[in-house]
């Protein structure tokens, strides 16, 4: 393997980039396919798992849907004027026409049923007794009940009656109450053997009582007294109206409704492709479902394999589990899904080896063929290593060598800029140093002098030929006290105390001493201030001196008036941004270079120091901000800052030094 590698390494670089392409293609598409392939097992599997529950979601709303529509018959019978009527009438009066007047009220209820399937609907009096009834059948036929018997030992219609409420729920019809009504042979079920089943039915009935969406619904005379009941059932046994409708509507794959752990009504079928009815639950979902009163999720084995199911429990109106309500798909169909996927997968990867193979030598052929051009970039990086930041590399239009040329040329314009801002930073801290000394030195003999001179000043005789001379020496030590003075100031520039400030705020103070000042003059002061400005961290001390100085500079430049403008905006990102704007006399080109420098200035000797716009820029600089200019000769000058709205590592009212900093 290593002489290969040394020989693949030693022939020409096409031949290398060809090599080195296919081999790294068909790893990168092997760890791709195998990574892509477990992805889409581990997608597929949660998308199933996603599906089973909208599956049980929906079953749980069609549901819930029917045991809405047979409540919906019952509290409309319950109220009907007519059944109200006559049930009085055959009650106290034994009225004969009473009970076929109820009957046919029935049927017209009945045949608004939507959603078809079996289905009981029975007039009973407060005592329970079967006034009328009719059934519908899954074909859609009506047939009346024979009225015999006595429903109340149904506890729904024990609960109903009692407390004068209607009720609507799944209930267990014992097969006493169906053999009343006709519906024993449809309820009874012949229990199958199953495999993982419970070694003891859940619920002795099962087999023989029925599993029914019940409503029931209490009628009550003018006076409001109870006498007598509506009861509406749709019998699952054998019915499989409801779990094909959730099947075919809903698009589920398998549903079913469980009496106890029996199912009575299913669209699972059997090997020999029958309905799985009369089957049993497993004796694992049993025990959480049923026992414990769970949802169980995940993979179940039902009737003869396993599937991606949920499970609900079915609860009567006391709140007692007495079945389940069951989604699920196949977990074959799964497997089936996921070899198609890995079929194609590995298809698509092995097309994709090929084709990488086929293109890899005119792209190897076109890679090589710029690399001349980097010559140029060689020689300028060889140039820039001896200290020539001048240099630059012509951009060839288009292509990834002219991206890189242009990026070089950017990196030594930003290396360019950062280099000069550390010269000058470094040059304002030398100098500040060199200043403070130098102030401290000629602060005391100077403030003697102008002492002594003062007083000499005072006792001199008015008539004495030196008089003038004496005020020449005080006149002048106060302009050297003076530019002392503003030594000191620029010397103490390496400090900020911190504050959070309202940058707007403070501009609108400033303006207000600024308008006071030049009251006399013709300058109008303009503020456009950004009403959503954030409050800053800052020294609000130095801030109002650069604003201050800003403002004076920008008024001796218009003599003849102007206007002066003061903008905040929050902008760029994490900073805020403030301009001094004036129309004055401008700065001339040249001249913009060297603003910031100690000691430049372009004002008449013994006016100003030239130290202005350097404590400004150290100002600045110290808030880690930025300061730029532009400027038009006889146009004017717009001064433009920007400052962070936090300076990191510093809490308010904290201290910061020019030792702390680290900005360009």
């Amino acid at each position: 393997m290593k002489q290969f590698l040394k020989d693949l390494f030693s022939a020409p670089f096409q031949l290398v980039l060809v090599v080195s392409f296919s081999l790294v293609a068909a790893l990168t598409i092997a760890i791709g396919t195998w990574t892509i392939s477990h992805t889409i097992i581990d997608y597929l599997a949660d998308a199933m798992n996603e599906r089973v529950a909208r599956d049980m979601q929906l079953a749980q709303a069609f549901y819930s849907l029917k045991l809405r529509e047979i409540e919906g018959i019952t509290l409309r019978l319950s109220k009907d004027a007519l059944v109200i009527k006559y049930i009085i009438n055959q009650t106290i009066q034994g009225d004969e026409n009473a009970q076929s007047v109820i009957d046919q009220q029935i049927a017209n209820n009945l045949s608004g049923l939507a959603m078809g399937g079996n289905h009981l609907i029975a007039v009973l009096n407060q005592n329970g007794d079967l006034l009328a009834g009719r059934l519908l059948s899954v074909e859609g036929q009506q047939s009346k009940i024979v009225p015999s018997g006595n429903w109340i030992s149904l506890r729904i219609i024990q609960q109903s009656l009692l407390t004068e409420k209607p009720i609507a729920a799944t209930e267990v019809i014992p097969p006493d109450l169906l053999t009343q009504v006709g519906l024993a042979d449809q309820a009874r079920i012949a229990i199958i053997d199953t495999p993982r089943a419970a070694p003891e039915l859940f619920d002795p009935r099962e087999g023989t009582a029925g599993l029914a969406l019940t409503s029931v619904s209490p009628i009550k005379d003018e006076l409001g007294q109870v006498i007598g009941a509506v009861i509406a059932i749709h019998l699952f046994n054998n019915d499989f109206t409801l779990v094909d409708q959730i099947k075919d509507i809903a698009g589920i794959d398998t549903a079913t409704i469980f009496l106890g752990d029996l199912r009575v009504s299913t669209n699972v079928m059997t090997l020999s492709g029958d309905r799985a009815i009369g089957t049993r639950v497993s004796q694992e979902v049993s025990q959480v479902v049923l026992n414990q009163g769970k949802e169980y999720v995940g993979l179940a084995f039902v009737v003869n394999e396993n599937y991606i199911t949920r499970y609900e429990p079915l609860i009567n109106h006391n709140g007692e589990e007495i079945g389940i309500l069951y989604a699920g798909a196949k977990q074959a169909s799964f497997y089936r899904l996921v070899n198609i996927f890995n079929q194609r997968i590995i298809l698509v990867a092995l097309g994709t080896i090929i084709l990488t193979i086929v293109l890899t030598t005119p792209v190897s052929r076109a890679i090589t063929r710029p690399l001349n051009q980097l010559k140029d970039l060689v020689e300028a990086n060889r140039r820039v290593a001896g200290g020539d930041m001048s240099v630059r590399v012509p951009v060839r239009a288009g292509g990834q060598i002219g991206l890189l040329e242009s990026s070089f040329n950017s990196m030594l314009d930003t290396l360019q800029t950062t280099q000069d801002q550390l010269i000058q930073s470094e040059k304002l801290a030398s100098l500040g140093q060199l200043a403070a000394g130098v102030a401290h030195e000629l602060n005391n003999p100077l403030g003697t002098i102008l002492l002594y001179s003062d007083i000499l000043l005072k006792e001199i005789d008015p008539d004495s030929p030196h008089k003038a001379d004496v005020e020449v020496i005080v006149n002048e030590t106060t302009r050297c006290k003076g530019i002392v003075g503003s030594l000191l100031e620029f010397a103490r520039q390496n400090q900020v105390i911190a504050q959070t400030i309202d940058l707007n705020a403070l501009i609108l103070s400033v303006i207000e001493l600024e308008n006071k000042r030049y009251e006399d003059t013709a300058v109008e002061m303009i503020h456009q201030l950004d009403p959503n400005l954030p409050k800053i961290q800052a020294d609000p001390d130095q801030i109002q001196q650069v604003l201050v100085n800003l403002i004076e500079n920008a008024v001796e430049e218009m003599p003849q008036g102007g206007k002066l403008t003061l903008r905040t905006h929050n902008e760029p990102k994490d900073m805020v941004t403030f301009e001094i704007e004036d129309t004055g006399r401008g700065i001339p080109r040249e001249n913009l270079s060297k603003l910031f420098t100690p000691f430049f200035t372009t004002k008449p000797v013994g006016i100003g120091t030239g130290l202005g716009l350097s404590i400004i820029y150290g100002i600045i600089k110290m808030h880690r901000g930025q300061i730029f200019v532009r400027s038009e000769v006889n146009k004017g000058t717009t001064f433009t800052i920007q400052l962070p709205i936090k300076l990191q590592g510093i809490s308010n009212t904290s201290q910061l030094t020019l030792g702390s900093t680290n900005q360009n």
